[in-house]
């Protein structure tokens, strides 16, 4: 199983990133692949979660130098896309966790849910269509519950 844990990069919260450290950690205990964005703030939190419990971290980086990746990551893939790798990252997960926002967490959200991938979120978006419905989305209260939620969806489409 392979999960994207999505947020803010440089403008991430502490409380975020927080979370966001716990949600990896949870999700390598389960043996669950954690796939980011592969750089700061929520998505180097996650993958130093991950890396603490002995998992397994992909992270899918916008630009083609490898440096600049978060150094918890376990994969580091350069696409050169840009924010065009937000696809790319949901495509590649079975589901995702959303930590906090920002207008590429909001795509990455956006992209999952045009593509039927189970999307939890913790302190993050709530998206409205044109008819002001509200998406489908879970709103988590914890890391906890973000996790057993997106293993129960994904489990659900199987």
């Amino acid at each position: 199983m392979y999960v994207a844990v999505v947020g803010p990069g440089q403008d991430a919260r502490e409380r975020d990133c927080d979370q966001a450290r716990e949600v990896g950690r949870l999700l390598a205990e389960r043996g669950i692949r954690v796939v980011t964005g592969g750089l700061t703030g929520v998505m180097a939190a996650a993958a130093e979660g991950c890396s603490q419990a002995g998992g397994i971290s992909i992270g899918l980086l916008p630009g083609t130098d490898r440096e600049a990746a978060s150094p918890r990551l376990t994969l580091a893939l350069p696409t050169g896309l840009g924010e065009l790798r937000n696809g790319l990252l949901v495509r590649s997960s079975d589901g995702v966790i959303a930590v906090g926002g920002s207008w590429g967490t909001l795509s990455e959200v956006a992209v999952a849910h045009r593509l039927g991938v189970p999307v939890v979120t913790l302190h993050g978006w709530s998206v409205w269509d044109a008819a002001g419905v509200s998406l489908p989305m879970i709103i988590a209260s914890s890391p906890f519950v973000a996790v057993e939620r997106v293993v129960e969806l994904i489990e659900a489409q199987r």
